[in-house]
């Protein structure tokens, strides 16, 4: 299966040419001012089988894991793009909001709910860990 994705404005796309290896929400704090008080919903993706097209503005911060994160925006309309971990080169994180639908990905797991605020509810059958859970299988 392949997956594709764009920018508001079309600038930025991307082709995906495998499943993703993970499809998670996110509640830590940095997440939470990313997407206006709710989680962030990401597919993590091999970085082997990602296309990129476009130019891209990035920041990077230390996140409580430890981890340096690097975003990737589209410097035009400002949509997220994706996401790299220093511990995990090897996957890129795209928001589920920027790639084409119909994708039919939806989270099966919720990360960092230690940092949930006191209103969010989580879907008891869907998988959670208070911080960040164990990496994926590694890339091949």
């Amino acid at each position: 299966m392949s997956y594709s994705g764009r920018c508001n404005c079309g600038a930025v796309t991307a082709t995906m040419d495998g499943e993703p290896v993970g499809v998670r929400q996110c509640w830590c704090r940095q997440c939470q001012k990313a997407a206006a008080g709710g989680p962030t919903h990401n597919a993590m993706f091999k970085t082997a089988e990602v296309a990129l097209s476009g130019d891209l503005s990035r920041w990077s911060y230390l996140a409580p894991s430890g981890n340096t994160l690097t975003m990737h925006n589209c410097p035009r309309c400002g949509t997220p793009v994706y996401a790299q971990s220093s511990a995990r080169p090897q996957f890129m994180t795209f928001r589920l909001g920027f790639l084409d639908e119909p994708h039919g990905l939806a989270p099966s797991v919720a990360i960092w709910t230690s940092e949930m605020p006191a209103w969010a509810k989580l879907d008891p059958a869907m998988e959670s860990w208070p911080q960040q859970p164990p990496p994926p299988p590694q890339a091949t």
